[in-house]
């Protein structure tokens, strides 16, 4: 029996359904813990330089796909064999029934995914994260963040744009990277990890307050779009289905996992089932 108001501890999470258009939800079956992020159909054109004011230029290929932070991090944790769902409202478009059946054929219930006809798809959403702990990805950042935010994660993870509008640091190497770290936890966080695109990550704690660099494998890139997406994925799936392993194990993997999504084209398109990754990342 669906629950009209929430357990203490969902209050917030109950108050950004309602937002969304929701009346009741059962918190007893899906107790989780709920972050906002956008939701988008991309459309892609490849030139062979970018335009100048006013200009018009030829391309040479032009794509479609599925992305946005939210859909992109669960479509990569479930393509890696998590459980995953998703809470959101598309447009009552075709993109939008073409979004529903993008999340069905990645085996993501829809059952909480509305459409309306007061919006077009692409507007903000609300993904639903099965983590036992609070892994945020604070995308897009925002230099005034809510510091409740911080004192609510266990683990926050940025990359290096987010990491300078949150703290002011600009992150040009490892050790500015480690200095992030350090401010975040000063925030309230427990864990902080800074992503450096190529260069892997850097992850410090309460535990172990010394930053660490936590490199990626050398490849050759092809598309980096979403990159960060599925390497925030990938950790939420070690997270919640390898909860004992390291946390720098964690890291490495999803390094791996990432580094596979940037040697093809496309954001979700690029991403890797599990059934096609070396066995050794399980």
């Amino acid at each position: 029996m669906p629950l009209e108001s929430p357990q203490a501890e969902h209050e917030d999470n109950w108050i950004a359904l309602q937002r969304c258009g929701w009346k009741s939800f059962n918190w007893n079956v899906i107790p989780l813990h709920l972050h906002k992020f956008a939701l988008i159909f991309p459309f892609k054109s490849l030139t062979g330089r970018l335009p100048k004011l006013g200009e018009t230029i030829h391309g040479h290929k032009f794509f479609t796909g599925f992305g946005g932070k939210g859909a992109n991090q669960c479509v990569q944790a479930a393509r890696l064999g998590a459980k995953t769902s998703i809470i959101c409202k598309v447009g009552k478009d075709s993109f939008g029934n073409d979004y529903i059946q993008n999340f069905k054929k990645n085996g993501i219930p829809t059952e909480f995914v509305s459409q309306t006809e007061d919006a077009a798809t692409g507007a903000a959403s609300i993904i639903v994260d099965s983590q036992v702990k609070t892994l945020f990805n604070p995308a897009p950042a925002l230099a005034d963040l809510d510091p409740r935010f911080y004192t609510y994660s266990d683990i926050i993870c940025c990359n290096e744009s987010e990491a300078e509008i949150l703290t002011g640091i600009a992150v040009c190497n490892v050790e500015d990277a480690g200095r992030v770290g350090l401010v975040l936890l000063e925030r309230g966080c427990k864990t902080a990890i800074v992503t450096l695109g190529p260069e892997g990550c850097v992850m410090v704690s309460k535990e172990e307050s010394a930053p660490k660099h936590v490199p990626a494998q050398k490849v050759t890139s092809v598309d980096t779009t979403g990159a960060g997406d599925s390497f925030v994925g990938a950790l939420a799936f070690y997270l919640a289905y390898y909860p004992t392993w390291p946390l720098e194990e964690m890291l490495r993997k999803a390094n791996r996992i990432a580094s596979v999504s940037v040697q093809a084209m496309g954001t979700q398109s690029s991403y890797p089932y599990r059934k096609d990754l070396p066995q050794d990342l399980f």
